[in-house]
């Protein structure tokens, strides 16, 4: 047990209490730790901001998800109209709501923004795998907690967008149309659908997803925050001072948590604004057809999923049977790349071919629907591994070769013209264009080992680079 502390009898109120609770339960030590004695780099840009925001968007979904619980009913009979009475008929409803299905959106352009940042400036290097992997999985709860969300409202897109989805399990071979029974809980999206969705959407998925910010978090103060140069400012050989703090850090609080406030209130400005004059933003953020109630005989004329998923939704639609040809062509171009250029054993080589001959029967005897699921998780999944995928000499991309900032660009602008194609009706032009789009995005990562390695990197100073501002 370790040693109380004293405090002086004449000390103030507030002190004592301190000290009282400190005794029990290490709240200054805490402060301390994570605040006013961790130490981040000086040299912060506004790229910075977005983790913090993604902080203040979890908070403000978790408290208007609470108020909007108190109202909803997870009944298919009542679900639709449960809404609407929150918005027609409870004090302010109208504004929970809202701010409920506009954060949901705020959520994914901050997230997206924020892993953009960590992918420029090679937050996922070493020592912060272990940090990127979080980040990671924190994206994939918030798909699924964003997915299950948007079954709640009972409109007509809510239904027949988780019909769609839950049916892509079905395509699975062996086990998916016991799984999509099981997601259901019935043979069609109904009462029970809802219900289970209902639950993992308030209960299951949000302790995960907080778990996993808790984790992320103490992950990053661990190893330390990375910066626009891509400099360890707490590397062992990294400058100090007497008291072992780095000289190129400066405390985060109160310095960058009044920095944030700047990015706080321009984001709050944007968020209001959205929330009061355009809530639906044009159908993006809430659809036109989820204001109609759902009605399993009436399908919309087109189906998609909210803006946030319509990449990954593009990518499923581009695999089709023809294009499962030129992905074979691929799975035959890497085995013969890696069996004349690598430098591994004989045999090692041998089981290579072998499970590349495996892989392309698979790819020929399974329907094209299955791949196309494959190839969606997998644009997440790949995310993962970038740790280890990235061989740069360098972090950040300000010390790469120019020529890796155009193809960063490239990588954004596919990324939107997927996300702009998963929302428009399916047509021959756009499934050619997300076909392409799909190649470059894996191209872009399994090829990374080797394009990364290209091309002169320039000299990475040896203190970060920072201008009083």
């Amino acid at each position: 047990m370790a040693e109380m502390k004293q405090i002086s009898p004449n000390a103030p109120a507030g002190a004592k209490l301190l000290n009282w609770v400190d005794n029990r339960f290490p709240l200054s030590a805490l402060y301390k730790e994570h605040l006013s004695e961790y130490y981040a780099p000086k040299n912060f840009n506004f790229w910075y901001f977005f983790g913090s925001l993604a902080l203040l968007v979890l908070v403000i979904q978790i408290v208007t998800g609470i108020f909007l619980v108190m109202h909803y009913k997870p009944d298919a009979a009542l679900a639709f109209g449960s809404v609407e009475y929150i918005m027609r008929d409870v004090p302010w409803g109208w504004l929970v709501r809202y701010m409920h299905s506009t954060g949901a959106s705020a959520f994914f352009v901050v997230v997206y923004l924020h892993m953009f940042r960590g992918l420029i400036y090679g937050s996922y290097r070493k020592p912060r795998e272990l940090v990127w992997i979080f980040g990671c999985a924190i994206f994939l709860c918030l798909m699924a907690e964003a997915f299950m969300g948007y079954l709640l409202p009972w409109g007509q897109m809510s239904y027949w967008g988780a019909q769609v989805i839950v049916n892509l399990f079905a395509a699975i071979p062996f086990v998916g149309p016991d799984l999509a029974l099981l997601i259901r809980g019935d043979y069609v999206v109904g009462d029970a659908t809802l219900n289970r969705f209902f639950s993992f959407h308030v209960i299951a998925v949000p302790l995960v997803l907080l778990g996993l910010v808790a984790a992320h978090i103490i992950a990053l103060h661990e190893v330390g925050s990375n910066n626009p140069d891509g400099i360890d400012i707490k590397a062992p050989d990294a400058p100090k001072d007497a008291a072992g703090h780095p000289l190129d850090g400066i405390p985060f609080h109160p310095y960058y948590s009044v920095h944030d406030i700047m990015g706080v209130s321009v984001f709050l400005m944007v968020f209001t604004a959205i929330i009061f004059f355009a809530p639906e933003f044009g159908g993006y953020f809430l659809e036109y057809n989820n204001f109609i109630p759902a009605d399993p005989l009436k399908t919309p004329a087109h189906i998609a999923p909210v803006w946030y998923f319509t990449p990954y939704y593009s990518m499923l639609r581009a695999i089709t049977s023809e294009m499962m040809y030129v992905l074979i062509a691929c799975v035959v171009f890497a085995a013969f790349f890696g069996v004349v250029k690598s430098k591994l054993a004989g045999f090692i080589k041998l089981g290579a071919l072998l499970a590349s001959a495996a892989v392309i029967a698979m790819m020929l005897a399974i329907d094209a629907k299955f791949w196309g699921v494959v190839v969606m998780g997998g644009a997440v999944v790949i995310l993962f591994f970038l740790p280890w995928l990235d061989n740069c000499a360098v972090r950040s991309i300000r010390y790469r070769p120019d020529w890796h900032k155009y193809l960063y660009a490239i990588f954004v602008v596919n990324f939107v013209v997927l996300a702009y194609l998963g929302v428009q009706p399916p047509s021959p032009i756009g499934e050619r264009v997300s076909q392409v789009g799909t190649l470059f995005y894996f191209g872009f990562f399994l090829l990374m080992p080797w394009w990364s390695r290209l091309g002169q990197t320039k000299q990475v100073p040896a203190r970060v680079t920072f201008a009083a501002h």
